[in-house]
């Protein structure tokens, strides 16, 4: 099952408690409720005083909401949990049992069994005093994929890591947002438990949150990963990865097409630590054999596709020929989303995300997240503690809703994005589109082997020079002229003035950043009103 190194890991909340019974115990012979009578020797009246509602008291859906698949790793919340698992054990299910052996005598004594009969069916409840002193899991939980009776992305992006597995903190169906920096610990012996591996828990803030989580195994569970680190920024993932997993010394192959600001860092920060790099075209093999054979190579990076052009990599061939030499493989899949293509399954080691684009997807948050294999993601992870580059849970919670509606507003990008790549490559004021999605493109086929919808930007130049774009930009009405991109509005700029005008015009021309280059980010408007815009606007022109 997609976990990270804090799954399940949800600090204790106290039970909430109801004033409809203030303490007293319902009629025995109340419509629905019956005492079976099975009651330990010391049990009284008094002992199961603080019994609350979350037993007698069920909401109408309680067997749904409370079912195994709904709270297959729900934690900490005492006898909610055991009545669930107590009504799943009923219908042939595996039994609960305590995640730790470690419980001291004073909380087993503090434990309460109590059997009722709600309807015609027996259950055993059982009341933790404390409310916090025990994790309830399910044995042989471990493994369990997210998408076991969802057969979509679109129904693992709204429910992955909430209903499938988020530990009960509240009744909200929205996870809530943990604002704290520390967590306590009730005694020194459970802090102890904790830094020995045998406690579930947090510890600071910076090493992890509940909502953080939530947002790690959501992503996890799209890209099939094993775990994923969700960090402040896609340029934070980039980098902490870099650090994390290219020795001083080593040698990296990357793309002559990527983000600019990761061009830099690779360019003027990595050769400090005497770390070198050779760039060759996303499409030539050729060159990736010939310096796989000549260099120790520790980390094939590059995006797909890739920024601005759409250039794609065979992520399937080129993980095949790293790993031959013992070299990893990193994929920034932002432009394609995890809905789009799957990195990890064809063949990738890891792929990151600047999630402020298409998993946020409403342009309100900054974000970024690694997702692969627990072994690498661990040494990641342990850097990014150092560095501290967390993400805050207010933050966090906005990736969560964002990608609730991924699918639906992915789908309806590509669908823009496509319809409009034939119409700007048709039209007469345009000279060159650049679309995975297109035939003209240079890896067109392999987009279509790799990919299953070719992402919501599309690149292309004008017929004109470096005023007579920007007169086409200003006089578009719908999209936004900003950086970025994958949000719901659509964002249209001009890279060699947004990203490039520090740089001369033959300086630009290197990196192919022609004067007259437009990137323009569909968001979720609709196509006709988009269609009429980008067409009035040539008509300026």
């Amino acid at each position: 099952m997609a976990v990270s190194s804090y799954a399940r890991a949800f600090p204790s909340f106290e039970c909430r408690s109801e004033p409809d019974f203030s303490g007293s115990l319902p009629s025995p012979n109340a419509a629905g409720v019956r005492f079976s009578g099975k009651t330990n020797s010391s049990s009284s009246r008094s002992q199961v005083h603080g019994l609350s509602s979350l037993i007698f008291r069920f909401p109408p859906n309680f067997v749904r909401q409370l079912s195994i698949k709904a709270r297959r790793n729900c934690s900490n919340i005492g006898v909610a949990q055991v009545v669930a698992a107590s009504w799943s054990n009923n219908h042939g299910v595996p039994e609960f049992t305590p995640a730790s052996n470690a419980v001291d005598s004073s909380a087993s004594a503090a434990v309460t069994s109590v059997g009722i009969t709600a309807g015609d069916e027996e259950v055993a409840l059982v009341e933790n005093a404390a409310c916090n002193d025990q994790n309830v899991q399910i044995k042989g939980s471990k493994g369990v994929k997210y998408a076991s009776f969802l057969n979509s992305d679109g129904s693992v992006a709204i429910h992955a890591g909430e209903r499938l597995g988020r530990g009960i903190v509240t009744d909200a169906i929205t996870t809530p947002v943990v604002n704290t920096s520390a967590y306590f610990f009730n005694k020194t012996s459970d802090l102890i438990d904790f830094k020995e591996k045998r406690r579930a828990s947090f510890e600071y803030g910076r090493y992890g949150n509940p909502t953080t989580v939530v947002a790690e195994e959501k992503i996890s569970a799209l890209e099939g990963a094993e775990s994923t680190l969700i960090v402040a920024s896609g340029m934070c993932a980039s980098t902490v990865m870099f650090l994390a997993l290219v020795p001083a010394g080593g040698h990296i192959v990357t793309t002559t097409d990527c983000y600019r600001k990761t061009r830099v860092f690779i360019e003027t920060i990595l050769p400090k630590m005497g770390i070198t790099a050779t760039v060759i075209d996303p499409a030539d093999m050729g060159a990736l054999e010939l310096v796989l054979n000549q260099k120790k190579v520790d980390l094939f990076f590059t995006e797909s596709p890739t920024n601005p052009f759409l250039r794609c990599v065979d992520i399937e061939l080129v993980s095949k020929l790293c790993h031959e030499k013992g070299a990893l493989v990193c994929i920034d899949g932002t432009f394609a989303t995890p809905l789009n293509q799957k990195a990890l399954a064809l063949g990738a080691d890891l792929v990151v995300h600047s999630a402020t684009k298409f998993l946020g997807g409403h342009n309100d948050v900054l974000a970024g997240c690694i997702s692969g294999p627990e072994k690498l993601v661990s040494v990641i992870r342990n850097l990014h503690h150092i560095l501290g580059g967390a993400l805050n849970p207010n933050a966090a919670y906005l990736i969560i809703r964002g990608m609730k509606t991924l699918h639906l507003r992915v789908q309806q990008q590509n669908s823009t994005a496509l319809r409009m790549a034939e119409i700007l490559e048709a039209h007469p004021k345009v000279k060159h589109v650049y679309y995975p999605g297109l035939p003209s493109h240079p890896e067109y086929h392999l987009a279509k082997k790799q990919m299953t919808g070719f992402g919501g930007v599309v690149s292309f130049e004008v017929d004109g020079d470096l005023l007579t774009t920007a007169k086409f930009v200003d006089a578009l009405r719908i999209p936004y002229i900003a950086p970025s991109f994958g949000g719901c509005e659509s964002i249209v700029d001009q890279p060699a003035i947004m990203s490039y005008w520090d740089l001369s015009q033959s300086d630009r021309a290197k990196y192919g950043i022609l004067d007259n280059l437009v990137r323009f980010s569909f968001g979720v408007e609709d196509f006709e009103d988009v269609k009429a815009d980008v067409l009035q606007a040539f008509e300026s022109i």
